[in-house]
């Protein structure tokens, strides 16, 4: 979402040369904070990666290999802090929770120093989203900052899922019957039910069921980093848009008409 938004908006700037990332990175696939500056106009859009809100813990032993794993269901990710200095927040979660670790909860989820030998995912979820909740209540002034919840969107893997050979590329069309669209996320049952209690003002953009009719509206393969241009050029083959192919997903945003369809609606929801 948030490459889209950057292109979108660098899209509608007269002179582009004023649009830059900060530090000066030009790859946005890696892990880490990016700050684009729009000079004419005095702001940035900056991306801070916090896929749970809450903080995960990693131990490693001195070759790198990872000893232990901990989510902190009772606190919140460092990054956090920045929202106060922010005039609009785009916060979500939500997709890194079906991933194993989280999906089983055996040993992993942490609250002060109690370690839940078991703990149900959903249960998880609506703990860390609670602590998430009574941190913005406390801490965010809604005259100086705007926080929007983006909801989860829906996928549609063929052959597996994310991690097992699944693939959704050369979908050409959205789902135009009803009949096929999935069950209403219990994700989204449990978020709305804690925004729901929510003090400040959250805007709630619930962008499920538009993405679940959209199975040609995905990234794809141009979602992750390709290390070598025959990489690059294989994942292009996969998809029919010319400028994805040439140029990657990220500068064909603004025109190109599927598979940046999906982000590129909710950006403009935003804006």
């Amino acid at each position: 979402m948030w490459e889209s938004l950057v292109c979108t908006l660098r899209h509608g700037v007269r002179n582009k040369k004023n649009v830059y990332e900060k530090s000066g990175k030009n790859q946005f696939k890696t892990r880490g904070f990016y700050s684009f500056k729009f000079r004419d106009y005095n702001c940035s859009v900056d991306f801070i990666r916090s896929t749970f809100l809450v903080k995960e813990t990693v131990r490693e032993s001195p070759n790198g290999t990872v000893l232990d794993e901990k989510l902190r269901l009772d606190e919140l990710d460092a990054t956090t802090p920045a929202y106060q200095t922010a005039d609009i927040v785009v916060v979500n979660t939500g997709h890194w929770w079906t991933h194993p670790k989280t999906s089983k909860g055996l040993n992993y989820y942490q609250e002060g120093y109690r370690v839940h030998h078991s703990l149900e995912v959903m249960e998880a979820y609506r703990k860390a989203l609670t602590t998430w909740a009574k941190w913005v209540d406390k801490n965010i002034n809604p005259t100086r900052t705007q926080i929007v919840f983006r909801g989860l969107s829906l996928t549609h893997f063929k052959g597996g899922q994310w991690n097992s050979g699944g693939r959704c590329h050369r979908e050409t069309e959205p789902i135009f019957n009803h009949t096929y669209l999935t069950e209403y996320p219990e994700r989204m049952r449990v978020l709305e039910k804690v925004m729901s209690r929510m003090k400040t003002p959250v805007i709630y953009l619930n962008i499920s069921r538009l993405t679940d009719y959209r199975k040609d509206g995905h990234p794809s393969v141009y979602r992750v980093r390709y290390d070598t241009e025959e990489e690059r050029m294989a994942a292009g083959a996969a998809q029919a848009c010319r400028a994805c192919r040439t140029r990657g997903m990220s500068c064909c945003m603004p025109r190109c008409s599927r598979q940046a369809k999906v982000p590129g609606d909710y950006d403009r929801m935003v804006t």
